[in-house]
């Protein structure tokens, strides 16, 4: 299981390791560029990525191997509005919550500690001890709204 110090691709594969999987070549690909990919990315988007520099790879390897990811606790799916599962770095000191842009689907993380304070402090007054959350803005950013003003 991940540790509380940033993640990379090797602690993936020691944890394939030392479950007797099998480290192929093409996970150690999957998961290098994951790990060298910021963001918030779908499988589709990831997939394009991955067979412009290896087209052998199929989007079946990529799926399973991001389902690793999440599963071996090394990425996050993150379900926004518009109904398409995106993956991102599980970082366990980055916690952030995210600006989702309406039109053109920009993501921005963002961290503020009141927020984290004021949740705390809601779930304490309804007798709740938080284990996550996920905290999602939505909105048009700057620059579609500048767009259409341009229009």
């Amino acid at each position: 299981m991940p540790t509380e110090r940033a993640l990379n691709v090797n602690d993936f594969y020691e944890f394939m390791k030392q479950k007797g999987m099998n480290t192929t070549s093409q996970r150690k690909k999957i998961a290098s560029k994951f790990f060298d990919l910021p963001g918030h990315h779908s499988l589709e988007e990831f997939y394009h990525i991955i067979s412009e520099e290896d087209p052998s790879i199929g989007q079946t390897t990529v799926y399973r191997t991001l389902k690793l990811l999440c599963e071996a606790g090394f990425a996050t799916e993150i379900h926004f509005s518009d109904d398409i599962t995106r993956y991102e770095i599980a970082n366990p000191k980055s916690h952030h919550d995210h600006l989702i842009c309406l039109q053109c689907g920009k993501v921005i993380e963002v961290y503020n500690t009141n927020i984290e304070s004021i949740q705390k402090e809601i779930a304490a007054e309804n007798g709740f001890i938080l284990t996550g959350h996920v905290h999602n803005l939505y909105g048009i950013c700057a620059a579609c709204r500048n767009k259409k003003a341009d229009e």
